[in-house]
């Protein structure tokens, strides 16, 4: 899974600030950055035009001002064989964007003091980490010690992004916990391990409770549930190829979630009032974490770097990435598989937020003149 397909979206969205002007009994007109107006209706036609020309079957967009939804509606299908609409209570992938929702799920924990970022995860756990079947590849490498919850949750463990990767299938350490960021599912999955195995915690029925339940996203869940196959979106690959919904029968932290657009903007404009968390925990969870020096974030592991990072001080937070702009501290999370594209960026200071939701890999091509027809040049 991967996140917007450059720098220069998280730039081009930072840039752009969109007051809203509401008069009782008319439609929102939003205004660029050069003060030019966009209403709904030209918003609607834009995303209509792009989809168009990018090839893209279906996408769902939110925008959130002041920590609120003030703009939610899907576009194109749902089932292209079927010609069914998207809607916004249809059932999409979350992908990634699971990890921001497990990520403010584990600072509740750290606000009951259940959870200590920087307390090592044997603490935690009954045996040693190699110990367990699951982690047994890691014996005789003493580095599983140095891991504690905010390396998993910073994306800086030392794993590759899932063992699969490896040509042997096996989990190993690329490099020193803590010292460099490297996105990793494996990761995320860890510390939700960590939860399960070390304190007893079902993280499917946490993020239930203190997620789903808490801002009333009803079409929401870590595992797959019947009523959702009524309104669900098929999967489209970079070709157009179909590929069904997948029934996912386990949870998965860095990325098995259920959502829709609406419910998905619930949480984002939730956790952009603060509702939840500490001002402490949420302040930990956006705070620069260690820099992000390198010039892709996938391969995980590349080792090119680019200098550009810092102009813009692009840093791991505690599950996801910030940036600074001309508009403020910002921060994004993307979410990616072959038939999947979604993507939150959120302005801190003005508590504004974007969110795409789309049933299709191709949505990415067309991100970047969508973020300038919306907000402007």
């Amino acid at each position: 899974m991967r996140p917007a397909s450059s720098i220069l979206l998280v730039i081009l969205v930072l840039g752009f600030t969109i007051p809203l002007v509401a008069a009782p009994g008319t439609a929102p007109v939003w205004h660029r950055l050069d003060g030019s107006p966009r209403t709904p209706r030209q918003i609607d036609a834009e995303m209509n035009r792009l989809m168009a020309k990018g090839q893209v079957p279906g996408l769902a967009l939110a925008l959130i001002q002041d920590g609120q939804p003030v703009y939610v509606k899907a576009y194109g299908l749902r089932s292209v064989e079927k010609k069914l609409p998207l809607e916004t209570e249809t059932v999409m992938y979350g992908a990634s964007l699971t990890k921001l929702a497990f990520a403010y799920m584990v600072m509740q924990l750290v606000d009951e003091g259940i959870v200590k970022l920087d307390q090592p995860i044997g603490a935690y756990l009954k045996k040693p980490l190699p110990d367990y079947p699951k982690y047994a590849e890691l014996a005789g490498d003493p580095r599983w010690k140095l891991l504690t919850p905010r390396i998993l949750l910073d994306h800086s463990p030392g794993f590759p992004n899932f063992r699969f990767l490896n040509p042997d299938g096996k989990l190993d350490f690329k490099f020193d916990p803590g010292t460099r960021y490297a996105y990793s599912g494996e990761g995320i999955n860890l510390m939700q391990f960590v939860l399960e195995e070390g304190l007893g915690l079902d993280v499917g029925k946490e993020m239930q409770r203190r997620v789903f339940d808490r801002f009333g996203m009803k079409r929401t869940s870590m595992t797959w549930r019947e009523d959702f196959a009524s309104n669900l979106a098929d999967g489209y690959d970079v070709n157009g190829k179909r590929e069904g919904h997948h029934q996912r029968g386990s949870v998965r932290a860095a990325g098995s979630m259920d959502t829709t657009i609406a419910d998905y903007a619930k949480f984002l404009a939730g956790f952009m009032r603060g509702e939840g968390l500490s001002a402490a925990a949420r302040a930990e969870m956006l705070r620069p974490q260690l820099a992000i020096e390198s010039a892709h974030q996938f391969p995980t592991l590349e080792a090119k770097t680019n200098p550009a990072n810092r102009a813009i001080d692009l840093s791991a937070g505690l599950g996801s990435v910030l940036f600074k702009g001309p508009a403020g501290a910002a921060f994004y999370k993307g979410g990616h598989d072959d038939w999947t594209d979604n993507l939150a960026v959120c302005v801190e200071p003005k508590k504004r937020c974007i969110l795409l939701l789309s049933n299709s890999v191709r949505a990415e091509t067309i991100y970047p003149a969508l973020v300038q027809a919306v907000f402007g040049e």
